[in-house]
């Protein structure tokens, strides 16, 4: 008899990018800290994104999302980088926050001085809580995020997960409470430096959400869009009808996708003087 053949590493067995088209024109480098995306033509003159993927902390890579962050960073035409992050359970906060936050730092020490910070889910609330890190630890400011269906709350908290059950049919609340024990190891839910539900956002960059309406995560969205102008801070949402969680790694292949892609790149082109 065989042995049962060898289980596909973590980061690669969910094939989630085969939901995304290919971008055409986009050159792939892998270097230290993640992924490097050069789109052809992409400008040379200090903007950057930073791309951090999805995947409940647990789960997704610099593979798993190269073709969705190729698309944007196409469409925006600037380089990217799609940070490597650890993995929970084994390495739970704040392995992923320093992960991004050394990514972060490889970009500003090789001279881009107005970088864009994009992330889904999971990745999206990572964006928002690595730039308070990043603000106390004396870096300068993104020039904007780029939020995917962020999740943010660890609480769980949002009357959505009842009221989109039936539409959204895998985030259920017992879920996104396991992806949160496991992320939390022991940490209170509502610790500012893990919820930005929680956290003081003065300073933050621009933020534009995007959200399917029929996601269970919903109503954080709009939670943390109330929370950001709170503080000052300018945020738009787009919420997109009858699209689901992270709806925009079909890019290439439906036009919601590709809209969505295109309104983030019109919005954030002019933060980079491009």
């Amino acid at each position: 008899m065989n042995p049962p053949p060898e289980p596909e590493p973590r980061e690669t067995d969910d094939h989630w990018g085969d939901l995304t088209a290919e971008p055409h024109g986009v050159d792939y480098i892998e270097v230290e800290d993640g992924l490097w995306l050069v789109p052809k033509g992409a400008a040379e003159d200090g903007a950057a994104l930073l791309c951090l993927h999805g995947g409940g902390f647990i789960s997704g890579s610099v593979f798993t999302h190269r073709k969705l962050y190729g698309h944007l960073a196409k469409a925006i035409g600037v380089p990217a980088l799609i940070a490597h992050q650890r993995y929970a359970p084994e390495h739970p906060y704040p392995a992923q926050q320093e992960d991004a936050l050394t990514a972060y730092t490889w970009l500003v020490g090789r001279g881009f001085d107005r970088i864009v910070v994009a992330g889904d889910s999971a990745g999206g609330g990572l964006a928002v809580t690595a730039q308070l890190a990043g603000r106390a630890r004396g870096l300068p400011a993104a020039a904007g995020l780029l939020l995917i269906s962020p999740w943010v709350d660890m609480t769980v908290s949002g009357d959505s997960f009842e009221t989109n059950a039936a539409t959204d049919g895998f985030f259920y609340r017992d879920v996104v409470e396991g992806l949160a024990a496991m992320y939390l190891a022991g940490r209170d839910p509502r610790d500012a430096e893990i919820n930005p539900l929680y956290a003081d956002l003065t300073g933050l960059p621009p933020m534009f959400i995007q959200v399917g309406g029929d996601e269970t995560l919903l109503d954080e969205s709009q939670m943390l869009e109330k929370r950001a102008r709170d503080f000052g801070v300018p945020v738009r949402r787009d919420v997109f009808d009858e699209q689901q969680h992270t709806f925009q790694m079909a890019a290439g292949r439906a036009p919601e996708a590709d809209d969505a892609i295109h309104r983030f790149a019109s919005w954030v082109r002019p933060r980079l003087e491009l």
